[in-house]
């Protein structure tokens, strides 16, 4: 494999899926692109709804929003026939079976991008000073998933030009997951059975505050977290001559998202609550009858999501009842808490340190935040699998989700050579 060509192309891959960013279940181009390559590879593909379990979506766009998306795909390069294909679901589940008997691995990358504004003022970001920013507005690749599809596209080559010379074993599948970002895609893949019978499961994330030349075998610190809408329906009234005949959703919400961010600490670990928007009313002499606001809940661990969840209901519908309002709640997204297995973390950590090409393979690198791969992890780990997650050390201009980011690109190649190498070590003979 002569991997500075790879290297380039790795790049050229990663730049035109960063110019034309898309969000969480509306990666049509991307994944028809994505698809579009794998089938030439040689790859067996299963996509769209075949891949996602219809009644377990969360935090899907409406109907007339992803005709929009599609559209927009279509004149952005996408791949017509694989965007038919999709039947507007975009996600991807590619197989290598070798024909031998072994193992069943799989491995995860997403595709989605943050909405996020890129940064159009500063002259040294490079992907404007070298022309390849965002076209989408409000949307950009800021948490480094351009290159996560960049590089499982490269893994898919270099499995597929090399089967044969190593004999691989059992089977292998890529996985091209829509909406990581609000934990809304993973969960509905693995309901549908997509990582069913597999014996291994590897994710990977780049970034994170672990520098260039480091990889990260067995990313820990991820929250489980709960994603939801809640809708304040009141009564609209004349805001002076009839106040009392109206009821105030925009104070309800208001007194519950000041509420929400008072909920007791849990005594075994880490919460966070965050109502990121609060949108209400229509005029400044109504009465508000509505009143949207976007909340997230996390815990270190499940039980402790599940009682700062539990605790968030209780206070929508008494700042609700306080005002005579009625209050609905919509998941729109979930991730949970996984931990890597001992025997797969050391196998892995042998296979990359083999390599010689990191300056330092950590054992543990912090995740932070949360991410929805834990219900894969979780669901091989279910069944008898083994599974990790991995952290590819990338410095970068900017924290993640910030308009300014930016990573080292050349750290792409190093993350395919590390899972190529821990695939041969777990399918290999």
């Amino acid at each position: 494999m002569n991997w500075n060509e790879l290297e380039k192309e790795l790049i050229a891959i990663r730049r035109d899926l960063h110019r034309y960013p898309e969000s969480a279940w509306t990666e049509f181009r991307t994944a028809s692109l994505v698809a579009e390559r794998l089938s030439r590879m040689g790859w067996d593909l299963t996509v769209g709804p075949d891949t996602v379990e219809l009644s377990a979506v969360m935090g899907r766009p409406s109907e007339e929003e992803i005709d929009a998306h599609i559209a927009r795909a279509r004149e952005q390069g996408g791949n017509p026939e694989w965007i038919d294909r999709m039947r507007r679901y975009p996600g991807i589940v590619a197989t290598l079976r070798t024909g031998r008997p072994g193992p069943v691995v799989s491995l995860r990358f997403d595709m989605d991008c943050v909405d996020v504004d890129e940064d159009r003022e500063n002259q040294n970001h490079r992907p404007r000073k070298e022309g390849f920013a965002s076209v989408n507005n409000n949307l950009m690749h800021s948490c480094g998933h351009d290159a996560h599809t960049a590089i499982g596209l490269g893994v898919a080559q270099v499995l597929m030009e090399q089967k044969d010379s190593l004999h691989l074993n059992g089977e292998i599948r890529l996985i091209f997951q829509p909406g990581e970002e609000g934990c809304r895609g993973a969960y509905a893949m693995t309901e549908k059975g997509v990582v069913d019978g597999s014996d291994y499961f590897l994710a990977m994330h780049i970034g994170g505050g672990v520098p260039s030349g480091v990889f990260g075998i067995n990313s820990l610190g991820y929250l489980s977290t709960t994603k939801f809408d809640a809708t304040f329906t009141g009564r609209p009234a004349h805001a002076a001559g009839a106040p009392h005949e109206g009821r105030n959703a925009l104070l309800a919400a208001a007194s519950a998202a000041l509420a929400l961010h008072g909920i007791a600490p849990h005594r075994d670990g880490a919460m966070r609550v965050n109502v990121g928007v609060l949108n209400a009313g229509t005029g400044r002499n109504v009465i508000a009858a509505q009143a949207v606001m976007k909340v997230e809940t996390r815990g270190e661990n499940q039980e402790i999501a599940d009682y700062v969840y539990e605790r968030a209901q209780e206070i929508l519908q008494g700042a609700a009842t306080m005002y005579g309002a009625e209050v609905s709640v919509v998941k729109t997204g979930a991730g949970t808490t996984a931990f890597g297995d001992a025997e797969l973390v050391a196998l892995a950590g042998e296979a990359v340190r083999e390599l010689g090409c990191f300056t330092s393979v950590q054992e543990t690198a912090k995740g932070g935040g949360s991410e929805d791969a834990t219900w894969m992890m979780r669901r091989v780990q279910e069944r008898g699998g083994q599974a990790t997650y991995l952290a590819l050390g990338s410095d970068i201009t900017a924290p993640h989700h910030n308009g300014s980011f930016d990573l080292d690109e050349s750290s792409m190649v190093l993350g395919v050579r590390a899972l190529d190498a821990i695939v041969r070590k777990l399918v290999g003979r």
